[in-house]
């Protein structure tokens, strides 16, 4: 995350642009709060933060796991493992996030449904075990694991990029002091790689707010979804959708903002601390 632009003088600019953004939402808040329409709306659209937040979170959390595993798999010594972390990087981040939905959706949960049926059917025949249906996978989950699949492609590059600016120097000074590899990497690379990573890692996990609003199309009842059902059945389409990008830009900006403040105190901290070596 680039640094604010400063003026002539070297200050950073004062921030109008949220000024502005927060008289915004003062004005908005202060409607929904006196408007019975936008207040009815509200509570309706609310319904479905907590489903946004929980797609977002889980699929974020799998995501930057699987990830970290494909990036470490990348940088491997075995051929085969980079080169599988390859096709996989590249593939999935050549098909849009939409049709990556539809596709495990559709197909990859009936898919998966087959295989565990066939490789479960001795206790399935057995009586132990009931056969799975397709139905019992939840639209729910096959929206986070497309989300999943989707951004572990992006955040994999950003791991191996952070990875790859650790100092090789400190690599080779922990080879010298008998440091295995899983050492070397847990307590030297992976801490250095996280200050790196952080605001584009940061920036992957406001787009998935953004784009876990595509859940809506499997009828999920995320934010989106709740906005479209009430729009469709009171033909309110500007005071709704007015909420819904309210509500969104509430969590984004917000997060925004958080981040923002966190890369800055690490940025201090770090300065502070190598200031004090150099005393």
């Amino acid at each position: 995350m680039a640094p604010p632009p400063s003026s002539a003088a070297g200050k950073p600019d004062f921030p109008w642009w949220l000024a502005v953004a927060a008289a915004i939402a003062a004005f908005l808040a202060v409607q929904i709060a006196i408007n019975d329409l936008y207040s009815q709306i509200f509570t309706v659209v609310s319904r479905g933060v907590w489903i946004t937040i929980f797609v977002t979170l889980v699929g974020f959390v799998l995501a930057t796991l699987f990830g970290l595993l494909l990036a470490v798999m990348g940088l491997s010594n075995s051929l085969a493992l980079r080169q599988t972390a390859r096709f996989y990087v590249e593939i999935i981040r050549g098909i849009p996030i939409l049709v990556l939905l539809f596709y495990i959706a559709f197909v990859g949960a009936p898919g998966f449904v087959i295989a565990w049926n066939a490789l479960m059917s001795p206790l399935i025949e057995a009586g132990v075990i009931g056969e799975l249906l397709v139905r019992d996978v939840s639209l729910l989950w096959r929206a986070i694991m497309a989300l999943t699949i989707g951004y572990s492609a992006f955040i994999s590059e950003v791991f191996r990029a952070g990875i790859l600016a650790v100092d090789q120097g400190q690599i080779e000074a922990a080879k010298a002091l008998g440091l295995t590899r899983l050492q070397r990497f847990r307590l030297i690379v992976l801490p250095q790689a996280i200050r790196t990573i952080l605001p584009p890692l940061g920036n992957d996990f406001i787009a998935m707010i953004k784009d876990s609003s595509l859940v809506s199309v499997l009828g999920v009842a995320d934010l989106t979804q709740m906005g479209k059902v009430y729009a469709s059945g009171s033909f309110r389409f500007f005071e709704t959708y007015s909420i819904v990008a309210y509500v969104y830009l509430l969590l984004t900006v917000g997060l925004s903002l958080g981040l923002r403040a966190l890369e800055r105190r690490l940025r201090n901290a770090e300065a502070e601390r190598g200031a004090g070596e150099r005393h």
